[in-house]
Order: structure tokens, then sequence, then C-alpha cells
């Protein structure tokens, strides 16, 4: 985002802004008079959801539960909690410090409360990694799941650590007072355990690949028995890999990265689209093959609307801009997320606003409205041929590969959009000015507006509200607003020292196949 355009969102101005990248112009800015009828409403937005975590977290531990039903003054906490959401409202505290919502003492005590839960929370002690599922109140393994009572085989999940790892690096740099409890929890969480240096059925990719994770007892199912890297301790890895690239999982590589744990060319091993070979994904990809670090990376794109994306597994805001929120990746990366992640934003405001018709947009994984929990994302752009799709009636579309496989649902008619806020709270530092208009109107017009800020998802046709906050979509809220409202707080955290160092060169020189078709 431009300096200009960044003061403007703050002003709550609503002139246009464009995007650089893709030879926008910048509009003058408003009047005063303009100023105050437009005043941003980004703060009460932040203070809402922050009231939200503060439900969600438990008095005792300071562990974030997973979700929360009923109003936030009587929650209903879900009874479990992950790494992920213990990371999400590690950042969100230092947020909510930076704007002012809570004073530098609470945030002292709220940061340590959790980091002294952490420490003594069970973890796998070769590789220093937390398991996936806790009880929030008491900090225990979950081994039967509440409510159903359902096995829980303990799962440690690169990922899910990896937004832990994220939320503690923020601390160890944004707060002084904690930041030695915070960098002894980083220090003994080793990410190579989840780097395979010869992945298998993926070819020669002149590098390794991080898997899913690993159970240190063996589990039922499908599961690849091994040893953690650099010791004698036996566990079974998941038999999958994090394999692309406009993915959430980055987060995980840019960490192993920074601390030394995977080699650098592990980041280009993975894939910007899939093979030409793998004629079954969404469409045929164009592009073309470049050279970084030795590897050689196809860089091809999806052509949807007169753009070329990079595409994710399933089209969603979140895979493609989270890990955004604290890596400054398209200013690091100009000619590859620099032009991607507009793009994206784009895709999925034009997907909602003009290919759909729902006059809402923004799609990620989110509750559904009904019940229940589903990913959600603009089919078009995602590479799963089954789709993460933007409506409750699931529409596929399918507009074949070349002419390899005819499309069998080129031009479909959509049904009841189901738009997710976050979503449009991701988007703010690439499209602010029309982000910050669909969620005036959401909050408007939909009745998704609660207590503790936008509940997670609505239908836009029939109305149908998921009134239910979960602490992951909460946190990208708080950190989105934490970067746009606060300096960039959690980037500048995030990225002091190592993460610089060693990433921003990495990804400067890759150019990858997205832009606009000429």
């Amino acid at each position: 985002m431009t300096t200009l355009s960044r003061r403007h969102l703050l002003a709550g101005g609503l002139a246009a802004t464009g995007t650089a990248a893709l030879g926008g112009a910048v509009a003058p800015l408003p009047s005063a008079a303009a100023r105050a009828r437009h005043r941003s409403p980004l703060r009460r937005w932040a203070g809402d959801t922050w009231t939200s975590l503060v439900a969600m977290t438990d008095e005792t531990t300071g562990l974030t539960a997973d979700n929360v039903e009923g109003p936030v003054t009587d929650p209903v906490r879900s009874g479990y909690t992950s790494p992920t959401n213990i990371g999400g409202y590690l950042w969100s505290t230092v947020v909510a410090r930076e704007l002012g919502l809570i004073g530098r003492r609470e945030s002292r005590r709220r940061l340590r409360q959790t980091l002294d839960s952490l420490a003594g929370l069970r973890h796998h002690r070769p590789s220093g990694m937390f398991y996936n599922w806790y009880d929030e109140a008491t900090g225990e393994v979950l081994t039967q799941w509440p409510g159903s009572g359902d096995r829980v085989d303990p799962f440690l999940s690169s990922v899910d650590n990896g937004w832990l790892a994220a939320g503690l690096m923020v601390v160890r740099s944004a707060e002084p007072a904690v930041a030695d409890e915070a960098a002894r929890l980083l220090r003994r969480m080793d990410f190579g355990a989840f780097y395979d240096p010869e992945p298998a059925d993926h070819g020669d990719l002149g590098a390794g690949l991080l898997r899913g994770g690993f159970w240190d007892a063996e589990p039922p199912g499908a599961a690849v028995p091994g040893v953690v890297p650099g010791t004698d301790d036996a566990v079974w890895f998941t038999p999958n890999y994090y394999d692309t690239t406009v993915s959430e999982t980055r987060i995980a590589s840019y960490i192993a990265i920074a601390r030394g744990q995977v080699p650098p060319e592990h980041y280009y091993a993975t894939w910007r689209v899939l093979p030409l070979d793998r004629d079954w994904q969404e469409q045929q990809p164009v592009g073309r093959t470049r050279r970084y670090a030795g590897i050689d990376v196809f860089e091809g794109a999806y052509t949807y609307r007169g753009m070329r994306v990079v595409p994710g597994w399933g089209g969603s805001m979140f895979e493609a801009l989270m890990p955004d929120v604290f890596v400054p990746e398209a200013r690091w990366a100009p000619r590859s997320w620099g032009v991607n992640h507009p793009l994206t934003v784009r895709a999925h405001r034009e997907h909602g606003l003009e290919e759909a018709g729902y006059g809402y947009w923004g799609f990620s994984p989110a509750s559904e409205p009904g019940g229940g929990y589903r990913e959600y994302g603009v089919d078009a752009i995602g590479m799963n041929p089954a789709g993460y799709f933007s409506d409750a009636e699931r529409t596929d579309v399918d507009r074949g590969f070349g002419t390899v496989r005819p499309g069998t649902n080129p031009s479909p008619t959509f049904g009841d959009g189901v738009v997710t806020p976050h979503a449009s709270f991701l988007a703010l530092q690439h499209e602010p000015r029309q982000a910050l208009a669909n969620l005036r109107k959401m909050e408007r017009d939909l009745g998704v507006y609660g207590d503790g800020g936008f509940y997670d998802a609505v239908a836009v046709g029939s109305g149908t509200v998921a009134r239910r906050y979960l602490s992951l979509d909460q946190a990208m809220v708080m950190g989105a607003i934490g970067n746009v409202a606060g300096r960039d707080v959690v980037r500048r955290a995030f990225t002091r020292g190592a993460v610089e160092r060693t990433i921003r060169p990495l990804i400067a020189p890759e150019r990858f196949g997205a832009g606009l078709v000429r």
C-alpha cells in the first residue's frame, strides 16, 4: 500500500486509491467535510473484535478457545484450542495495546499469563512442538473430542505450530517485558522436524518440502513411519506435503528458513501452480519456467476475467493473504506477490459483484450459516477441481483443461453467496477503499455485526448469519487492522532481524506469471 492510500484509509476517506502495481491512479484527498462524513470505523471494529477474543480466553490459563457461541457477555466456549488459536491471541494482544484498546500493564499481564501456560503444556520434547488440540480451561492434551467423545490421536501440525511461532515472534519483538519468556518457547521449536529433503512422489524438485505433521504414537489410518531428523525419536508422518506456494502454510516455511532449520531453496521447491501433467486440476495453466536459487520454477498462472493469477488450492483469501499480515510480501517481492496479491483481491471483488452478482465479496474458510464449518473461495482461481465454492449450493465452475478435458459448467448460475468478513479485512492492504466500503455495507445491510464484531459468515441471499466467533478469524481481523491502523505493528515485530535478512533477498528476485492479459 502506498503512503498516500494508507493515510487516506486512516482518515476515513473513500476516494479511489488504486493499486500502483496495476497502474491504478490515486484520487485527490477528500475535503475535511468528506472525511468527517466517512470517519473510518476501523478502531471501533478492532475494539469489538478484541472483546470477542477476551470472551474466548480462559481467565485462569490465558488460553483462547477455538470459537465461542452466544453473547460475548455470557460466552459458551468450544472446550478446545490449538497452537494457531493461542498464537492469534498473542499477536492480537499486541495489536490491542498498540491501538490503545488496553494499557501496557494489562497487555503484559495477559501475555505473561498465556506464556506461562504454554511453558507448562505437554509437548513433543525432541522437536519442541505443540500438540494440535488442548482443553483451553485445563491445558490438557485432548484424547477425546468435547461433546461427542470421539477419539483424538494427539497430532503435531507444521502449519499450526507455524502460527504459534509467529505469535511468539511478534511478542518477542514487541513487548520487552516478556521477550525472554517468548524467546525460550521459540528456541525449542525446531521446524526441521517436519522437513523431508526428498519428498516421495514429487519428482526432482531440487529441495525438500514440509510435511503436514506427525503423530508420536502410531495412529489408525495412513501414516508413514520415520524418525525426527537428528534424533532417534520414532514418529508417524502424514503422507501429505505442503507443496503449493499460495497457501497459508508458507508462514511455517518463512520461519523455518529464517531460523536456519531448512534450506532457503525450500521456498522455490513449492509449486506456483500444479504441473501441466496434472490435467485434473481446475484449468490449464499458462506460464514459463525460470530459474531461482538453482531450481527450475514453472511460473504458471490461471486465467480469470482478463487476469492471470497464481492460484491457491481453493481460491480463498486466507490462503493467499494471511502470511502477508506478517511478511510485507508485496513490498519485498514487487514482481511476484506485489502483482498477485492485488489481483487475488480483485478476482474476489469481481466474482462477488459482477460474475456471481451477490452484491458483496470476500470468500474464505469460515463457519457455515446454518451450522458447521466449510471452505469458501473463488473456485476459478483454486487448483482443487472439487472447489472451494462461494455459495451455499456449492456451484461448481468447470471450464475444462484446454483440449484435454472439455468444461462441463463454464458459465454457471450462482446461488446464495456466502461472504466472510475476515476476508475483506485481509484485503484492506491491497484495496483499502473497496474493502472498507464492502465491510460497511455488510454491517449496515446484512445483520452480520454483534457485540464481538463481525460474525463469522453470512449467506447474503437468504440473510442467514453464522452467529459464531472463531478465534483464528478474529485474530486475522486484529492483525490486518493492526497493520493498517497501527503502523504495521505485526509486520514490524515479526520481520525484525533474521526474517528480513533472510526472507527479503530470497523472495525479491522472483517474477510470477501473474498480471493482466494484454
